[in-house]
């Protein structure tokens, strides 16, 4: 027998944990800038809103490296 809901509710935990480390290295030492996609990836395994925001997050990374030009 499977539990799906016990399945989300892990990945909720596990993910929205990696999250609040990632928001608190904001204003902690730490790698904010990854650890942050990590809970949002995590997160994005089982939920649609954290997909969607992880895609804006990339398109938005995505657009800010290209415009930049080499010294």
């Amino acid at each position: 027998m499977t539990f799906p809901w016990l399945r989300r509710a892990v990945v909720a935990v596990i993910g929205f944990t990696v999250l609040a480390i990632g928001l608190a290295m904001v204003v902690l030492p730490g790698p904010a800038i990854v650890v942050i996609p990590l809970g949002l990836t995590v997160l994005a395994t089982e939920f649609v809103w954290a997909r969607r925001l992880l895609q804006k997050a990339r398109a938005t990374i995505a657009r800010k490296t290209s415009g930049k030009k080499d010294d």
